[in-house]
């Protein structure tokens, strides 16, 4: 039994996507697109919805006209979803201005539907069908069908996109949507940072400010014992914070000058401190094996014994296009951090004098 949702033309569903997916969502330009928004319009338009019988495959996108999408009568769209597996009925339907041609299967199927609305749970994929078949195998989720409802609107579609995200949208996912959206809230009035000795400073709105600050109040309190912040710079103030006093108490002398990174942290808690320098990458600046020798030349004149100094690359998050541009350039023997998963840690772990196996690898 199908039971059809109320028609929505696609162009209802284009504005309605990027409400539901804001920026910060995981791969978000596959969930907003031109495609997305066709491709669940085909899905409701057919009743391919969780909870009836019919199912969507990337054929019955590329294969609407614009003429049968306009029609909106319930036996037009029964019609198409009964006929479409019938070669002969099929050629009838397609008469028109096709939306897509042929080719454009792998486009909906991988990029819009597997990397895009299954992930972010608006699309369910039905199990136990053999990768390469082409039977039908996608359903939207009931939830998410009903946002498309035309006479859903104002208040109440507001709070049943907040509902949605609530539910199917990863903790992570969630953050990487606050970050976003928290960024854009301080575009104006600059991001203010609290340190572990609770002073504050006012960094520059921007998405490098909004990491720096995720780094010295989440990634800190989290990783270091101890912490403290010695070094803190920013592209348009070289020297935010510097705190001179505890950078000559163990022996580290700071200048402006040189080859230093974007902020120098300081774990107190060992019997030996700790001292992490923190690249933060918005679009490039990675902890590279350059930068990490230029630094150790730096700890190496002071004193520090090399297990005494670590390195770490801040990102907003592993779908960043700074992410992409710079993962190819870490440092072996350096670490990632994620701002939209802070309780996580990438180990780029340097096994050249201390090999080790899977299993051992595994039980860390």
């Amino acid at each position: 039994m199908t039971n059809l949702p109320t028609y929505a033309p696609w162009t209802l569903v284009a504005e309605r996507l990027p409400l539901i997916f804001p920026e910060g969502t995981p791969n978000r330009r596959y969930c907003v697109r031109e495609m997305a928004g066709k491709t669940v319009f085909v899905a409701l338009y057919i009743g391919a919805v969780e909870g009836n019988t019919r199912v969507l495959q990337p054929a019955h996108v590329y294969r609407m006209t614009e003429e049968h999408a306009a029609l909106a009568d319930e036996t037009d769209r029964n019609s198409y979803a009964a006929d479409f597996l019938k070669k002969k009925k099929r050629e009838q339907l397609a008469v028109g201005s096709r939306w897509y041609a042929d080719n454009s299967r792998e486009p909906i199927r991988d990029e819009t539907l597997r990397d895009g609305l299954v992930p972010v749970g608006a699309v369910i994929k039905l199990k136990d069908m053999a990768t390469t078949s082409n039977l039908p195998r996608y359903v939207l989720k009931a939830d998410f069908a009903a946002l498309f409802d035309p006479a859903l609107t104002g208040a109440a579609l507001e709070a049943a996109i907040a509902a949605f995200q609530t539910t199917h949208l990863s903790p992570s996912a969630r953050a990487r949507v606050s970050i976003m959206l928290s960024g854009a809230a301080g575009a104006s009035s600059g991001v203010l940072v609290t340190f572990p000795n609770k002073e504050t400073r006012n960094l520059a709105p921007g998405p490098s400010s909004i990491i720096s600050k995720a780094v010295v109040e989440e990634f800190a309190a989290r990783f270091l014992g101890q912490p403290a912040v010695l070094w803190l710079s920013e592209s348009g103030n070289k020297v935010v914070t510097q705190d001179d006093k505890l950078a000559s108490l163990i022996g580290l002398k700071i200048e402006a000058d040189k080859d230093l990174p974007d902020m120098i942290l300081v774990d107190l808690a060992p019997s030996s401190p700790l001292l992490v320098f923190v690249e933060v990458v918005a679009t490039d600046g990675a902890i590279t094996e350059r930068r990490q020798d230029a630094i150790y030349k730096l700890t190496d004149a002071a004193g520090f014994a090399r297990e005494q100094v670590t390195f770490l690359t801040a990102y907003q998050d592993r779908g960043s296009a700074g992410f992409r541009k710079t993962v190819s350039a870490l440092a072996w023997g350096s670490f990632a951090w994620f701002v939209s998963e802070p309780s996580q840690i990438a180990i780029m772990r340097d096994g050249a004098t201390t090999p080790a196996t899977l299993a051992d690898l595994n039980k860390l």
